[in-house]
Order: structure tokens, then C-alpha cells, then sequence
């Protein structure tokens, strides 16, 4: 894990802070371990923390009153949870969850503190709502692909981007309706469409890429 003695410096918006704000920061954080699979937060849970991620990958996930899910965003090392910021700044609950995908370390700054800082500080106040409104940006672009774009274009996007250059991708179809928030019978059929055109081969557990040239230029990857 990641050398936890001065983590602000992980996070550029951070590392700008004056000395007593950033001491500030260091001396009122706890540093906390979860490993995977662990739900950090819940609907109807009100956060305690603002969390920024040192290492790992938290899963923020909407599940509606019928079971189905569909992924917001993820958390990566580096960043921190739009969505507990919003929680924060409007003391409401929760309406997602947060999962930890692998071991995930952060630095947990009590409420008290964060309210403090950006009620006192415009450089903590400015790095706050700068993650903040990229975070809504992407968020708007995803709720854009799901309104608008066709599904075969979305599936064939996902797996260029779950692959990272590898052909072999561990996945589950149930696993890709909820990154794509569809149901798992339309990503069947259209997994079944991509394999009969030889593009992808299919195995219990996982999804082998054949022909990755083919994927690109349906997601538009290419030139």
C-alpha cells in the first residue's frame, strides 16, 4: 500500500494547499483499509467522511427498487466520491452504493473538518468543486450514452475499455448489463451477435477479443 505520511501530495488540488490547511488535513485524517467487496457506503446512510482514495477502486452503483443496476463511476487512486461531496454540501443520505472492487486504502476527513475548510479555505473550496464538476460532466455524458446510443456500439466500447489491451476479459454477462444498465438477456443476444461474427469468442467467466479491429470501428475507436 501506498505511503500514507503525507497524502494530500497524491492529490494535485491538494498538494497547492497553504502549510496550516494541509497540516490540517494530515493531523484530523485517519487512514483506513477495506478490503474487496466491502460496501463503503448505502442508501439512507449519511456520510461521516470525506474519503480520498490512495489505492484501489470503489464501484458507485445505482440499484433501483426492482434490482436493477446500472454503474455511475468509479473511484480510482487519486481522486475522491462526487457523490459523498454532494451528500456533504446538502447534508442529505445517500441514494447509491459504494463498493470496494479490489483492497482499496483512503484517508478519511471527518465532516467537521471538511465543513471548516470550505467554509475557510478558498484554495480547499476551489479543488472541491473543480472534482465536482468534472465528476457531473462525466456523469452527463454517461446518462447521454444511455439515453442515445445504440447498445452493440456501447457493448463494443466496454469491452475495448474492460480489456486495457489484453484479449482474455473476466466478465460475466450479468456483470456487463449492469456496467451498461441493461438487462442481461440484451447483452446476451447481442454478445451471441459479436461471436457469430467472429469478432469475440465466449467461455464460462470470460470473454476472449478475436478480432479487435472490428470493435474498434463500431465504437468509433478507430481513424
Amino acid at each position: 500500500m501506498t505511503d500514507t505520511h503525507e497524502w494530500v501530495e497524491r492529490f494535485p488540488g491538494l498538494s497547492r494547499l497553504e502549510p496550516p490547511i494541509k497540516q490540517l488535513l494530515l493531523s484530523r485524517s485517519a487512514i483506513i483499509d477495506v478490503p474487496a467487496g466491502v460496501m463503503l457506503f448505502g442508501p439512507g446512510n449519511s456520510p461521516e467522511n470525506m474519503l480520498f482514495l490512495l489505492d484501489g477502486t470503489v464501484r458507485v452503483q445505482q440499484v433501483s427498487d426492482t434490482g436493477h443496476e446500472i454503474v455511475l463511476y468509479r473511484i480510482h487512486a487519486g481522486q475522491s466520491c462526487v457523490l459523498t461531496t454532494a451528500c456533504l454540501l446538502a447534508y442529505e443520505n445517500y441514494s447509491a452504493e459504494g463498493i470496494s472492487e479490489t483492497a482499496v486504502q483512503a484517508a478519511a476527513v471527518p465532516r467537521a473538518v471538511f465543513d471548516d475548510l470550505v467554509a475557510q479555505s478558498k484554495s480547499f473550496r476551489d479543488f472541491v468543486f473543480a472534482a465536482f464538476s468534472k465528476r457531473i460532466t462525466d456523469l452527463f455524458l454517461m446518462i447521454d450514452e444511455v439515453a442515445f446510443q445504440r447498445m452493440d456500439v456501447r457493448l463494443a466500447d466496454k469491452l475495448l475499455d474492460l480489456s486495457d489491451g489484453q484479449d482474455v476479459i473476466t466478465t460475466t454477462h450479468q456483470k456487463l448489463s449492469v456496467e451498461l444498465g441493461t438487462a442481461r438477456e440484451v447483452i446476451s443476444r447481442q454478445l451471441q451477435e459479436f461471436q457469430r461474427r467472429a469478432w469475440i469468442e465466449q467461455a464460462r467467466g470470460s470473454v476472449t477479443i478475436l478480432d479487435r479491429a472490428q470493435l474498434e470501428r463500431l465504437a468509433d475507436h478507430g481513424s
